[in-house]
């Protein structure tokens, strides 16, 4: 910026008028420019300077720069607009189909300009872009206890079996999942937040379960389940699924809960602080009933 004020007034006086510092100061750091790129940018002219031939092509990427830096300066304001900023919001798939659409329809009830960055992920990786720095917030399970974050218990989802219609527990309402303890499952990959939960709640039933399939994502885990090839212990489907029947588990206690999580001391922007506050009042009443 300097060098740019002096280019432009052709007078190092002036130019430190302009910037509101020393002469002295301006002259020294003009100086040490020239020294520090080992050329001559300026020719001087008593108390005036012209630029040669090195200093126009220093001028003209120093204006691309400055150029780039007040375009980065004005997206970091806009994003940080209490009424028009953004939010980068991540959240597991199983929240995308009908639990976030309508925690955003709410929020911008009050906050139609807010615009928000959604990424849906498994709970691990968005951990990490929540350290990253690609998050603000996430909604993830199970409820992360960590140093660096900070994470708050929302709400709880019970957790199915689910069953192909035609297999032999398909006429029940109710099922002990020890029953089950001989069945293939079909399960998420592990790392997947809700592949530890099916983990412990069956070690707490009594059994380690035979995996038949790993996948990605709940609804083709129900597709294989339609298919026949295991069950699973899944959240409740946005939409019925043909071909599968859900059970509720009686035993053991078959839940995962659901919590919003953020980089402990991380300075939030006014939008992030409006949709934090927003999310933490929603406790308990976070997910469909």
């Amino acid at each position: 910026m300097q060098f740019a004020a002096v280019a432009r007034y052709e007078h190092v006086t002036r130019a430190a008028q302009r910037l509101g510092v020393p002469q002295s100061t301006l002259s020294r750091a003009m100086v040490r420019l020239e020294a520090d790129l080992g050329v001559a940018l300026f020719a001087r002219h008593g108390r005036t300077v012209s630029l040669t031939p090195a200093g126009h092509t220093f001028l003209a990427s120093t204006q691309r720069a400055l150029a780039e830096v007040e375009r980065a300066a004005e997206s970091v304001r806009a994003d940080a607009d209490p009424a028009a900023g953004k939010v980068a919001f991540g959240f597991l798939h199983t929240l995308g189909s009908e639990t976030v659409p309508g925690l955003l329809r709410a929020f911008r009830a009050d906050h139609p300009r807010v615009r928000f960055q959604l990424v849906q992920n498994y709970g691990e990786a968005m951990l990490e872009r929540l350290r990253a720095g690609d998050l603000d917030l996430c909604l993830t399970s199970p409820v992360p206890d960590a140093p660096d974050l900070v994470a708050r218990r929302l709400d709880e989802q019970k957790l199915r079996l689910v069953v192909p219609d035609d297999h032999w527990l398909a006429h029940r309402k109710r099922v002990r999942l020890a029953e089950a303890s001989d069945e293939l499952f079909v399960t998420l990959e592990p790392g997947y937040g809700l592949r530890r939960i099916t983990d412990a709640v069956c070690a707490e039933a009594g059994f380690t379960p035979k995996i038949a399939f790993e996948g990605e994502e709940a609804e083709t885990l129900r597709g294989l389940v339609a298919a026949g090839l295991g069950v699973a212990l899944l959240p409740p489907p946005a939409v019925p699924r043909p071909g599968v029947v859900e059970l509720t588990v009686t035993a053991p206690r078959a839940v995962r809960e659901i919590g919003v999580a953020w980089l402990d001391g991380h300075p939030d922007t006014p939008p992030v602080t409006a949709f934090k506050r927003f999310l933490l009042s929603r406790r308990g009443q976070l997910l469909p009933r």
